[in-house]
């Protein structure tokens, strides 16, 4: 079977508690994008996982081998598998690619093996293999709670466009929270932004994330791409999530793609996207 894993970008990102287990408390708005990887699972006599980018290795780090494992273990699965997986999304970037392929393959051995989940259930297993797992597997814009196990799913009265700019380098999210400062950082109006969102209002000024003031610490190309995008003065500039990608966001198509011409042969990754919903 075939899935599609889509990237999301965080519009805005406020980390304000750290938990007794260590963790962060969150409050996000995370909106999927039309921009993917593809993922592919059949069974087989022996595991098989086959990948366009020849970095990427299936061991116990792998988000795919997470999650195959764990619904092999919780439902008593024996199967072999061969996975193909097509890689698009780049990595340390802030996107998700990862834990949308963990997504993915959850949606995949559901239908494959025809398992009845609640929605606690699938919650409970995306969460045990990452944060933003869960966001992943309903691919709606919501507001993100907790340590990614809130999911309040709304509308967007438009669609946006997006310009995704990362520069080769990365930023490790363990380093960029051990490196958070939450007495300086950003904390933006997470209920402001997502009104505006699903009345169609000016989102001008409300985008905000905690974590850049790290990441700009810890990758000083971030900072670069911000300084270079804002120059523009078209659209909204942030970075997503622990970075390192940056990306504009605006209504205006024309505009947007006016940038990612004009940044056509620079140094760092481009991708030209649309905000996706789809319910």
């Amino acid at each position: 079977m075939k899935d599609r894993a889509y990237a999301k970008i965080n519009l805005s990102l406020d980390v304000f508690n750290v938990r007794e287990d260590g963790y962060h408390d969150i409050l996000s708005v995370m909106l999927p994008i039309d921009f993917y990887d593809e993922l592919e699972i059949r069974t087989a006599e022996k595991d098989e996982f086959i990948c366009n980018r020849s970095f990427i290795r299936y061991n116990e780090k792998n988000s795919i081998y997470k999650m195959i494992s764990l619904v092999k273990e919780r439902y008593g699965i024996e199967d072999h598998h061969r996975i193909v997986l097509k890689k698009v999304i780049p990595t340390q970037a802030g996107l998700g690619g990862g834990t949308a392929d963990a997504a993915s393959t959850l949606r995949i051995l559901q239908k494959m093996y025809d398992l009845s989940l609640s929605r606690d259930e699938i919650i409970d297993l995306c969460v045990k293999v990452g944060a933003d797992v869960p966001f992943n597997y309903f691919n709606t814009p919501s507001v993100v709670s907790g340590i990614g196990d809130g999911i309040a799913p709304f509308s967007l009265k438009k669609q946006y466009c997006v310009l995704l700019v990362k520069p080769r380098s990365g930023v490790s999210t363990r380093e960029a929270y051990e490196t958070l400062d939450m007495g300086v950082c950003d904390h933006p109006d997470i209920e402001a932004l997502k009104k505006a969102l699903e009345n169609g209002d000016s989102i001008h000024g409300l985008l905000g994330n905690s974590l850049e003031q790290p990441a700009l610490v810890l990758n000083k190309d971030i900072r670069r791409i911000k300084e270079k995008l804002e120059s523009y003065k078209t659209g909204e500039v942030l970075m997503s999530g622990s970075g390192s990608t940056v990306f504009c966001i605006g209504e205006d198509e024309e505009e947007i793609l006016k940038i990612y011409e004009d940044l056509k042969g620079c140094r760092d990754y481009l991708r030209f996207t649309k905000t996706l919903n789809l319910k």
